[in-house]
């Protein structure tokens, strides 16, 4: 369904002349098949949507990293390009759960795993990937996981 959208937002920006919406999106859709032939080559199925979350976080992510070097670099159009980037992929994620919700999140995985130390904390990162793929940044919520785990 994501690919769908993606296609047709494509052509889509193909009718409107938005050169950065096309670039940005074919973009998407070549790290998409190039990660459907990595996937094909290991026997594996192709992507599913919560794969592409994962692939989409993981290209905005890119991106932010890119901005803060720009910036530093003194670099503000090639800065101000990722972040139209960013807003464009954006676009294509669920709405990011608020630190309120991912800290209850949290604790409504801990206490299904049945998680009681650090030993267990795959279980939950597992648990929240599964019901929350891309909705929370794992990164951060790993370092809350490990707090919740600890105390």
């Amino acid at each position: 369904m994501l690919r769908d959208d993606i296609n047709n937002a494509v052509k889509d920006a193909m009718r409107a002349k938005d050169e950065r919406k096309l670039s940005t999106l074919r973009m998407v859709n070549s790290t998409i098949k190039n990660a459907d032939i990595e996937a094909r080559g290991h026997g594996k199925p192709p992507l599913n949507d919560g794969d592409l979350l994962s692939l989409l976080q993981k290209m905005i992510k890119q991106r932010q990293e890119s901005v803060e070097l720009y910036d530093k670099g003194g670099r503000a159009e090639l800065a101000a390009q990722e972040r139209e980037e960013i807003a464009i992929i954006s676009a294509y994620l669920p709405k990011q759960m608020s630190e309120d919700d991912v800290k209850a999140a949290i604790s409504a995985a801990i206490a299904s795993t049945g998680a009681a130390g650090m030993k267990d904390m795959g279980k939950v990162i597992a648990e929240l990937k599964g019901k929350y793929a891309g909705q929370m940044d794992f990164g951060k919520a790993s370092g809350m996981v490990k707090a919740a785990l600890t105390s």
